[in-house]
């Protein structure tokens, strides 16, 4: 059977762009731009985006392009049986991690509802709280909404890579970035707003140390979808001429700007109405609604801004579940259909746990932790490490050349910085990758 191409170029980099463009750069990037000193975390983590994360990313979908394979396929074909397991492991971490993203993804959906329908009229700062806690607590309502964000990527997967995927992609990603335009414009009017805007951009080098450092590069990293297969997968059905320097390149800008876009967004809105700047998951669903209802037309914003975490987490979500589609339908030769149903299920099931730990399971602990921060755990800790060490390792030693022929299309594109590139796979990613998860296991 004839393999699946992306439609277009840009098809590819907005598909791509939307699996490295989630709630972690509209949330997380914000709060750690809050905690960990403002502009000089900026400057840092810009630096490590394009000079390690842009690497690793040309090294995933050369890979996927070179063997035409899901991840599994990809590592066994280019570095043979015993690097297999890397593959099977990119595998088992998109599935982890679409089980409890897919938690805070029904969450969005909650909050559009609940805005929609007028569920949060009239509620102050600690009324959001309460409510928060209401929804992340119950047995059922959040399970509920985790189906439905399960069921809205099924169905966008299920029609396959161009009429699937990628129309997806050109639809909602135009979107995304409207919408943070909108949103970026209404919180650099608000009184006050500047400072927010000098702490976002003023490097202030004191807090340059590292443990800052270190958070800087982990962002970096992951904030582009880098070590669970999503990359690998996508880059199998980028078409051979296509320059994979030049895509990954728009990838990494198209996930800067919207990045910088949600600082501007988030933190002018939090410093106007003094608020911390550092609040964690509560910053998100919690501190901007309340901001949001002191605005003229909050309820607006509000439900831009929650549509937008929507469509940031469902681009990725479809990404994740395409790894694991790709690698069922591919290794046991089962229709696209049946396998993205079965999958879908699969992943509700074993997401439901995660929710429910969050609640009426929440005494329930491993290594102190409930099975929701667990999974998070491992899977940032140590499987989405170990397979972009890896992939760098098969990129610079094992199959350089292949991963060169690859890159420059056989010679006709050359790639200026092919040099650079290589001692990036071969020596300082793994290390600084390393790096990373000692300061995850080891760090204060």
């Amino acid at each position: 059977m004839q393999r699946e191409h992306w439609g277009s170029r840009v098809g590819f980099i907005l598909a791509a762009a939307g699996s490295a463009v989630g709630l972690g750069n509209i949330w997380k990037f914000p709060y750690l731009v809050g905690a960990e000193g403002g502009g000089v975390f900026l400057v840092v983590y810009v630096a490590f985006l394009i000079a390690i994360g842009f690497c690793v990313m040309i090294a995933e979908i050369a890979l996927g392009r070179h063997a035409q394979a899901n991840p599994f396929g990809a590592f066994k074909r280019v570095g043979g049986k015993r690097w297999s397991i890397f593959g099977l492991l990119a595998v088992l971490t998109a599935f982890t991690i679409l089980s409890f993203y897919s938690i805070v993804g029904g969450w969005t959906i909650a909050y559009v509802v609940k805005t929609i329908t007028g569920g949060f009229s009239g509620f102050s700062g600690a009324e959001f709280e309460g409510r928060f806690g209401e929804l992340v607590t119950s047995p059922i309502e959040p399970i509920v909404y985790h189906a439905v964000f399960m069921a809205i990527g099924v169905l966008i997967v299920i029609n396959g890579i161009t009429s699937g995927i990628e129309r997806a992609a050109k639809i909602m990603m135009p979107l995304l970035f409207i919408l943070l335009a909108l949103l970026v414009v209404r919180s650099l009017t608000l009184d006050g707003a500047m400072a927010g805007v000098r702490y976002f951009l003023v490097p202030d080098w004191s807090h340059l140390d590292a443990d800052m450092v270190a958070a800087a590069l982990g962002q970096a990293f992951f904030s582009l979808s880098l070590g669970m297969g999503a990359l690998i997968t996508y880059g199998s059905y980028l078409d051979e001429k296509e320059s994979i320097p030049n895509a990954a390149g728009w990838v990494v800008s198209l996930d800067l700007l919207v990045a910088i876009l949600a600082g501007f967004l988030i933190l002018p809105a939090v410093f106007a109405f003094n608020m911390d700047p550092a609040a964690g998951p509560g910053l998100t669903f919690i501190t901007l609604p309340a901001i949001f209802a002191e605005l003229p037309f909050g309820i607006v914003v509000q439900l831009c801004f929650f549509l937008l975490l929507f469509v940031a987490a469902i681009t990725s979500a479809i990404s994740l579940l395409q790894v694991v589609v790709s690698f069922v339908g591919e290794e046991f030769n089962v229709c696209r259909q049946w396998t993205t149903v079965w999958v879908g299920i699969a992943i509700f099931l074993f997401g439901v746990p995660s929710s429910l730990a969050l609640g009426v399971w929440g005494d329930v602990t491993f290594f102190d932790m409930n099975i929701f921060d667990l999974l998070g755990y491992i899977s940032d800790t140590f499987f989405l490490p170990i397979g972009a060490i890896a992939t760098c390792l098969v990129a610079g030693w094992v199959s350089y050349d292949q991963f060169v022929a690859e890159v420059t299309n056989e010679g006709e594109r050359p790639f200026a910085y092919l040099t650079a590139w290589k001692w990036m796979c071969r020596v300082i990613a793994p290390l600084a990758i390393l790096w990373v998860m000692y300061d995850a296991v080891f760090g204060a």
